[in-house]
């Protein structure tokens, strides 16, 4: 009996080894783990999605089509606004309908036709004519099989975190779809069943349809191409998307600029991929480009290219003077001429702006005010009137002649004033003034631009003196190196002197004929390090907007995308930017970029997620997720990772 009872209870536990657990009974399905708390469908104009966050949604049909469609142009402004999300249900309508709908419609149509010319209604009658020409014409393209009849219908969900920003976001969608001449319009009533018909069910529930022929039927479809890029150009990377490689034209006509900008958290791959940029375009297009290098980063790239390396630091002999000035081609108003001009009124305020950045130095001092402004300015301006320089360009060089062997003319270039003698001139005029107000601006500027001047030995005084060298045409990458002056101050007021410098020498002598220009990039590392400066700000918001004219291509790299986005003055950069490239992003500046550059929730996910190397790039309107990766020889001058560079090194060794 005992055996019995105890087979019976071991039998029973096997049986409810077999049974579902309770676990496995109550596990959440797919469907329960992505579906909202709950849906309101008690407004006749809107949903409620209840969740973590509230947000409304609105669905749409479109009601009015245009008589002709334009490819890609019809639906782009609904399928890129925002957070929405579009559905089309395409129906094929059978030829044998197809023909009895067309006789019936070209039936009526001439009836109506002799209904307007009876009345005497010569404008309808000639529009009825024409309309009846058309249908018959489509009804035999039908017949021999040339095209065919389509039904469809359009609907979209528009979706928001307020009431307010749902109407405000309706109207402008409505605005830009009219520019093609579409209508939408709210599903007004059947906000449920219109939702429903935008989820990936396939079931159209409220079925607003319209007749599309097969050459317009196209026009609906999102895609202009799979790719994203230029048919010429370097390969810059690959289309993660495709597979296929992207080409990328820094000076592609299609372009309405020529300038870009790239942000990304520090080890994402900013350096490498401006590196592999500037090789590829240097070797494949000619492109010579000029590198303002904080991190000291380019130097060997310039050396791999065969070009110029060039160090300021408190040590070296190196000297910029930012008095520089050159000639420029410009076009008279009037008669659309070109002719040479020095432009001395713009260059008396560059220098100004960069010895009123000194002025305030890293305390970034608010006893510089616009009298500092001015004394500065009349100061500069004499100095170049001392040296009797005037918008004449035969004003920048000695009026003596001298000839070589060749009978070949050479002029001799004026020496140019300096910071040591616009200090000299600023220490007679302080001992000269005897206006009270202007006392303290004197003894200010006297003490706080001293350590400036070489004559007194002053720790900054490398842009004191005549410049020492002059960039060689023609050379591919020319790299200017400050990555040795302290990072706070000096590092910053460099940046801002040379982008002067570099206008001066470099752009302006780049010809406004494209026909004769070269192609010339200009670099900015780490250009954050401006931004606390006004003025160093204003000159980068100058030379974006006026590069383009002379065939120069600005680049902007930084990995403190708030920094620009706190300062309005500062986005002007972005504007003026038509290629956009953004690798791997931190979470904390992700909403900044989501915000300005309107990229929608999966784009803004991918960018932080993505891997070293990977990003979004946005040439355009276009945009498409890319990986970057140098081939094996580039490694070896674009890798920045120093864990790297020794490991290579050893690999070169054979340790």
């Amino acid at each position: 009996m005992f055996k019995k009872d105890k087979q019976k209870e071991k039998q029973q536990d096997n049986q409810r080894e077999k049974m579902p657990s309770d676990d496995l009974l109550h596990r959440t399905t797919i469907k329960e783990l992505i579906a909202p708390s709950g849906i309101d469908a008690s407004n006749l104009d809107h949903l409620e999605i209840i969740s973590n966050m509230k947000r409304y949604a609105r669905s749409f049909f479109v009601s009015t089509l245009p008589r002709m469609c334009t490819f890609p142009e019809l639906f782009r402004s609904m399928y890129v606004f925002g957070d929405i999300n579009t559905s089309i249900y395409i129906n094929p309508v059978a030829e044998s309908r197809s023909q009895n709908e067309l006789n019936r419609v070209i039936n009526e149509l001439e009836t109506e036709r002799i209904v307007a010319a009876d009345k005497g209604n010569i404008n309808r009658e000639s529009t009825l004519t024409q309309k009846r020409l058309e249908a018959e014409q489509l009804r035999d393209e039908i017949a021999a099989g040339f095209n065919k009849l389509f039904e469809a219908s359009v609907v979209a969900t528009l979706f928001a975190y307020s009431v307010d920003d749902l109407d405000k976001l309706t109207k402008l969608l409505a605005t830009e779809l009219s520019k093609n001449l579409v209508e939408i319009k709210s599903a007004w009533a059947v906000q449920e069943d219109a939702f429903k018909s935008n989820l990936p069910l396939m079931d159209d529930k409220i079925k607003k349809i319209h007749t599309f022929d097969r050459g317009s039927m196209s026009t609906v479809f999102p895609f202009t191409s799979a790719d994203i890029g230029h048919d010429t150009g370097v390969p810059l990377g690959f289309n993660k998307q495709t597979g296929t490689p992207i080409l990328f034209d820094n000076f592609h006509p299609s372009l309405t600029n020529y300038n870009m900008v790239i942000f990304a958290k520090s080890g994402a791959g900013k350096s490498v991929t401006m590196k592999t940029l500037i090789s590829r375009s240097s070797v494949l297009m000619g492109i010579e480009s000029l590198a303002l290098d904080a991190e000291g980063e380019y130097t060997i790239v310039a050396e791999s290219l065969g070009g110029i390396n060039v160090v300021l630091s408190p040590n070296s002999k190196t000297v910029i003077n930012l008095f520089d000035i050159e000639s420029e081609k410009v076009k008279d108003e009037i008669t659309g001429r070109e002719r040479i001009v020095v432009n001395v009124e713009n260059k008396v305020e560059d220098v100004t702006q960069a010895l009123l950045t000194m002025a305030r130095g890293s305390t970034r001092s608010t006893d510089v005010n616009e009298l500092t402004k001015q004394i500065i300015a009349e100061s500069v301006a004499e100095e170049y009137a001392a040296k009797g320089i005037t918008s004449d360009p035969n004003s920048l060089y000695e009026k003596s002649e001298r000839f070589n062997d060749d009978e070949k003319l050479y002029r001799q270039k004026k020496q140019m004033p300096t910071i040591g003698s616009w200090y000299k001139r600023i220490q007679q005029k302080a001992k000269d003034n005897s206006n009270v107000d202007y006392q303290f601006h004197y003894s200010y500027l006297l003490k706080v631009m001293k350590q400036y001047i070489r004559e007194y030995d002053g720790q900054m005084a490398y842009f004191d003196g005549q410049s020492t060298f002059e960039l060689l045409e023609e050379s591919p990458f020319i790299n200017l190196d400050i990555s040795q002056l302290e990072e706070r101050f000096a590092r910053p007021l460099a940046q801002q002197i040379l982008l002067s410098w570099i206008w001066e020498k470099y752009v302006k002598k780049n010809s406004e004929d494209r026909t004769r220009a070269r192609k010339k990039r200009v670099l900015v590392d780490e250009a954050w390090m401006l931004l606390p400066y006004p003025e160093a700000v204003d000159f980068l918001n100058t030379m974006a907007r006026r590069a383009r004219k002379r065939n120069v291509s600005l680049a902007i790299i930084s990995q403190r995308f708030q920094d620009f986005y706190e300062k309005p003055e500062a986005q002007a950069v972005l504007t003026s930017s038509d290629t956009k490239l953004f690798l791997a992003q931190d979470k904390s500046e992700i909403a900044y970029l989501k915000e300005v550059f309107k990229l929608s929730e999966g784009e803004a996910n991918f960018l932080v997620t993505c891997l070293k190397g990977e990003g979004l790039l946005k040439v355009g309107s276009d945009s498409a997720i890319i990986q970057i990766t140098p081939t094996q020889k580039e490694f070896e001058f674009v890798e920045t990772n120093l864990n790297k560079l020794v490991k290579m090194k050893k690999t070169e060794q054979g340790v």
